[in-house]
């Protein structure tokens, strides 16, 4: 889709695009996905993020390895005895299962990954709130990938085999990466995504107490 669709618009139909083509990306496009992200919110605004570009074959073979350990250990049977979510159905959820095991066997395949990593060295040891300052990026990026035609999704399955990832990934210590995104031009058609109703999820006040505002 051409760059400067409405913000709302690409919202609504950035959903997770696991099937990629192994066309390159040109640096130029990279190089926006990157600005978009370092222009999130962030802890204290400390930018302790670190993004690692990854387009060398032999360090993404290298970590889809690992990737299609986990598949093969947590999400193929997750996915195998999961109950359809909010807003899906058994065939979309079907469908999504094998896109998973397509971006697991092609993960290597994707023409670009963007590591995201937070540096905590020198710094008290990462916990519930480090997300704060990574996953907005993660988001911008992937919003821009959507602006400008790209395909992308958020993974954070390497962490199950964390520190062999981390290692393939030639991380120093005290830094840790937090999600994958591998970008390339899609196979597929964006949005939009599925979702439950609104209502379900917003409460007003007080615990369970519905929101009257939607």
């Amino acid at each position: 889709m051409p760059d400067g669709t409405d913000l709302f618009d690409i919202i609504h139909s950035t959903r997770a695009m696991r099937r990629l083509k192994p066309d390159p990306v040109p640096n130029a496009l990279v190089r926006r996905i990157l600005e978009a992200g370092q222009c999130a919110p962030n802890g204290s605004n400390a930018q302790r993020w670190r993004f690692m570009v990854v387009k060398d074959p032999a360090i993404k073979k290298a970590v889809q390895v690992w990737y299609k350990k986990a598949f093969d250990e947590v999400v193929g049977p997750h996915y195998r005895k999961a109950e359809p979510p909010p807003g899906m159905d058994r065939d979309r959820l079907q469908r999504q299962a094998a896109a998973a095991e397509h971006l697991t066997e092609h993960f290597h395949e994707a023409p670009v990954w963007i590591v995201l990593c937070i540096d905590h060295r020198g710094e008290r040891a990462p916990g519930r709130m480090s997300g704060a300052s990574i996953y907005p990026a993660a988001q911008n990026m992937l919003l821009a990938a959507r602006a400008l035609g790209l395909g992308a999704t958020l993974t954070t399955r390497h962490l199950v085999h964390e520190k062999e990832t981390e290692a393939a990934l030639g991380l120093p210590q005290g830094v840790h990466s937090y999600a994958i995104l591998p970008i390339g031009y899609p196979m597929g058609n964006f949005g939009p995504v599925r979702r439950g109703p609104l209502a379900e999820i917003v409460y007003g006040d007080k615990w369970g107490e519905p929101y009257k505002g939607i």
